[in-house]
């Protein structure tokens, strides 16, 4: 008989005991699911209530724009920025190009000179081509350097820096391997936000597919990202809408974290 109330104690402290740790986990899986559900209620506060997801907001921007295949859809990007934010610009490879292929100017001489015809540049040369651009005989879209010419070309950085021609080191411009980026700035795409720090920027043509206006926006993003994350700024992209030359600004559903 002892043994058996000895045997219905021990059953009754393991009795006690798990329901302690059943109710830990829930207790622990409640505020888990709560501290998600604060971070979901925050960010639903930040959207607009009208938004809507990026291949319907297309939808609706041709419509307004039936019959005008070559007018532009664009997005507008408001990003975080602080005091000590520089400008914010980046320069990528669209996965579908919105515009013709850029005409390139390269400063360089002998086999130098000789990659960059090979790879399409427009205008090679040395010091006569320093000139020409001096007179503004040339019309062209960017501009690249050998480490060789840039002393030369720094001649006329007054004529080149207003117009953001001015090739550096930092962009990749002054640089030897010149087949390369000759062949990768005929296709690259530049953006430039505002010194409010909103990014205004087509992302193709009404003409386009709902997959490749959604493909070039995201690829936007992510070259936006990768400069928030050089720059320590979390959250960095706050709210996206597009827009086109006739439709109004559609706010896009998550468009912060597509």
């Amino acid at each position: 008989m002892l043994s058996l109330v000895r045997s219905a104690a021990v059953a009754g402290r393991r009795s006690t005991v798990l329901p302690r740790v059943a109710t830990s986990a829930i207790v622990n899986n409640q505020q888990s699911r709560s501290y998600v559900s604060k971070k979901k209620k925050k960010a639903a506060a930040r959207e607009d209530p009208d938004a809507l997801d990026m291949q319907e907001a297309v939808r609706v921007l041709k419509a307004f724009e039936v019959g005008e295949p070559s007018h532009q859809i664009e997005a507008h990007i408001q990003c975080k920025i602080e005091k000590s934010t520089p400008i914010i610009r980046g320069s990528l490879v669209l996965p579908r190009s919105i515009k013709q292929e850029a005409t390139i100017l390269v400063f360089a001489t002998g086999k130098h000179a000789d990659e960059a015809r090979a790879a399409g540049a427009h205008y090679v040369g040395g010091q006569e081509l320093i000139e020409q651009v001096q007179n503004g005989d040339l019309k062209f879209d960017k501009c690249i350097s050998t480490p060789a010419m840039f002393p030369a070309v720094t001649k006329i950085a007054r004529v080149l820096g207003p117009k953001g021609l001015m090739p550096t080191v930092k962009k990749g411009t002054v640089t030897e391997d010149i087949a390369n980026i000759v062949r990768t700035s005929k296709s690259s795409f530049d953006f430039k936000a505002d010194k409010h720090g909103v990014l205004h920027t087509g992302i193709g043509k009404v003409s386009f597919d709902g997959a490749d206006l959604e493909a070039n926006l995201k690829a936007i993003l992510e070259e936006l990202r990768v400069f928030g994350k050089s720059h320590n700024l979390k959250g960095f992209i706050q709210k996206v809408y597009v827009s086109s030359t006739r439709g109004p600004g559609i706010a896009v559903a998550g468009g912060a974290s597509m």
